[in-house]
C-alpha cells in the first residue's frame, strides 16, 4: 500500500515543499548518491512503500520514477532530473545552481532534507511539469498584431540585413550573459572552495604529511600505477569523483612538490593521469541519463565504465610515462 509524504526543505535548504504521491505505475525512488543507497532514501521508501533503486547499479524508465535523491554540491545532478520533470531531493543545501539551473524550480526541487523534514500527508496536489514551471518565470510575449486589411510587404535588403545582424547580436549577448552567470554561480565558488581547502591544508601542516606520503609513490612508475589503480576502484571512484575536488587538491600539492624538485619533472604527466583515474566516476549515471539512454543501457553501462577505469587508468599512466621519456631533459 502506498502512502503520500510531504518533503520540506532544511534550515539551509531551498525549494519545495514536494508532495510525493506514488501510484501503481510510478512507484520507484532513484538514489544517485555516493556510497550506495542513502539512509534518507530508504526512509522515504519505507514511508511511501516505494522501491528504492541504486542509481549506480540500476535504473528505471522515467515515467516510473516518482522521486530522485541526490547529494550534488551544485553541478549537473541538481538539474538533470528536474529537466525530465522528476521531483528531486538534494541532501546538500544547494539552490538553483549548475549548468541546468534554469530547470531547478521550487515545484520540483528541495534541498538540505533531513528525516525530520519528511511527514505523512493526505495532499495529492499535482505539481506542474518543469516546462510549465519554467514558462511561468518567463513573461509572455505579445504576438505582433496584424490585420487582413494590411498587405504584408516583403522587407527590402537593408531591413533584412538589419534583422539578421540583430539576431546575431542577440545570440552573442544571450551567450555572454549565460557565460557570466555560470562563472559567477559555479566557477568562482568552486575556486574559492578549492583555495580555502588548500589554505587549510598548507596552514595546518597536513600538506607536508600528504606530500611526504605521496611524493615517494609519484617518483616511480609502480607507485603511480598503484595510485591510479586505487583511485579507479569501482567502489571508490564515485566517492572520490564529485566536483574533482580530490584531484584539484592533490594536483596542486604535486605541482608544488615538482616545483620544489622533490618529484622529477618527467613524472608530471603520468602523475596527472594517476590522480585523475576517478574523475567523473560519480557522473556516469547522470551522463547516461542526460543522453536519454535506455534503462538497460544505464544498468549495464555504469558498472562497465567504472570497471573499465581499473584497466584504462593504469594504462593511461603507462602511456603517459612512455611519452614523458626525455621530455624534460
Amino acid at each position: 500500500m502506498y502512502r503520500n509524504v510531504k518533503i520540506t526543505r532544511g534550515n539551509s535548504g531551498w525549494g519545495g515543499p514536494l508532495v510525493i504521491a506514488p501510484t501503481e505505475t510510478c512507484n520507484k525512488i532513484l538514489c544517485v548518491t555516493t556510497g550506495g543507497v542513502n539512509p534518507l532514501a530508504k526512509k522515504i521508501g519505507e514511508m511511501t512503500g516505494c522501491e528504492v533503486l541504486d542509481g549506480f547499479k540500476t535504473t528505471a524508465p522515467d515515467e516510473q520514477i516518482c522521486l530522485a535523491v541526490i547529494d550534488c554540491g551544485g553541478v549537473a545532478r541538481c538539474g538533470v532530473y528536474c529537466k525530465k520533470g522528476i521531483k528531486t531531493v538534494n541532501l546538500v543545501p544547494v539552490g538553483k545552481s549548475g549548468p541546468l539551473a534554469q530547470f531547478i524550480v521550487e515545484e520540483l526541487y528541495v534541498s538540505d532534507v533531513k528525516e525530520e523534514n519528511i511527514t505523512f500527508t493526505d495532499e495529492t496536489v499535482e505539481q506542474p511539469s518543469v516546462s510549465e514551471a519554467v514558462a511561468e518565470e518567463k513573461p509572455a510575449e505579445e504576438a505582433p498584431k496584424t490585420t487582413s486589411e494590411e498587405p504584408q510587404k516583403k522587407p527590402n535588403i537593408i531591413t533584412r540585413i538589419g534583422i539578421g545582424v540583430g539576431k546575431v547580436v542577440n545570440k552573442f549577448f544571450a551567450a555572454g550573459r549565460e557565460t557570466i552567470d555560470m562563472v559567477i554561480k559555479n566557477v568562482l565558488p568552486f575556486m574559492a572552495f578549492t583555495s580555502t581547502i588548500l589554505g587549510i591544508i598548507s596552514y595546518s601542516g597536513l600538506g607536508d604529511v600528504i606530500a611526504n606520503t605521496i611524493s615517494p609513490m609519484c617518483s616511480t612508475l609502480p607507485g603511480m600505477l598503484v595510485i591510479s589503480l586505487v583511485c579507479a576502484l569501482p567502489f571508490l571512484s564515485p566517492i572520490l569523483g564529485p566536483g574533482a575536488v580530490i584531484a584539484q587538491v592533490v594536483g596542486t600539492l604535486l605541482g608544488a612538490q615538482i616545483g620544489l624538485g622533490n618529484i622529477p619533472a618527467q613524472f608530471a604527466l603520468p602523475a596527472l593521469f594517476a590522480i585523475d583515474a576517478q574523475v567523473g566516476g560519480d557522473f556516469v549515471p547522470v551522463g547516461l541519463s542526460l543522453g536519454e539512454a535506455e534503462p538497460e543501457t544505464i544498468e549495464y553501462g555504469v558498472p562497465a565504465v567504472l570497471y573499465s577505469r581499473v584497466i584504462t587508468g593504469p594504462l593511461a599512466v603507462a602511456i603517459a610515462f612512455v611519452f614523458s621519456i626525455g621530455l624534460y631533459s
